[in-house]
């Protein structure tokens, strides 16, 4: 591999200011997103934060809404007030909804994957936002079912079945308003 080819590789791999300022202002977005939320019967609430997630897949991409979602989660865990309710700290990750939140960076990349390669493989973008979306629920529901020592059955009534439709909505809404905003910010490939 040539000096050129190498620092070619070693530029694409590195991030910006630009980037990095992004993902901050998305984990931004997703810590005042989280702290819209409606108590459920079976103690998981309902959130904004997959929709800023979402959001933050569709304007940024894989990486940066990765990276996004992790200096959130840094913030929650540590202590800051950013998780859902104004809540920190990190019992919030190993409780019953503790799932949901260790998968928001998975989540991300693979919706952020879809919009990177939504025009080279037609149906990638909506593919990649319902596996992104069913990998939240897969490892929420699991984590749900170990904390509280319920079934999967009891665990899918509780933590997928009421959000269905929201979920849809918020998903829609995300991604029209991200490719939106992918268009007009700078840097970023429409």
């Amino acid at each position: 591999m040539s000096q050129n080819t190498q620092a070619a590789a070693a530029a694409k791999s590195k991030f910006s200011v630009r980037d990095i300022c992004y993902a901050g202002l998305f984990a931004a977005v997703i810590a005042v997103m989280a702290q819209i939320s409606i108590p459920m019967p079976l103690g998981v609430p309902m959130t904004m934060q997959t929709f800023a997630i979402t959001l933050a897949a569709v304007v940024l991409g894989s990486k940066l809404s990765a990276i996004a979602s992790l200096v959130y989660l840094a913030l929650g865990a540590v202590g800051v007030p950013v998780l859902a309710n104004f809540s920190g700290g990190f019992d919030k990750f190993v409780g019953p909804t503790g799932g949901f939140l260790i998968s928001f960076p998975l989540m991300a990349y693979i919706i952020g994957l879809g919009v990177e390669h939504r025009d080279a493989f037609k149906g990638a973008f909506v593919t990649a936002v319902i596996v992104g979306t069913v990998v939240n629920y897969v490892v929420g529901v699991a984590m749900f079912v170990v904390v509280a020592h319920s079934t999967v059955a009891v665990g899918i009534t509780a933590c997928v079945l009421p959000f269905i439709p929201t979920a849809i909505i918020k998903a829609v809404l995300a991604c029209a308003i991200g490719l939106n905003l992918r268009k007009r910010i700078p840097g970023l490939k429409a």
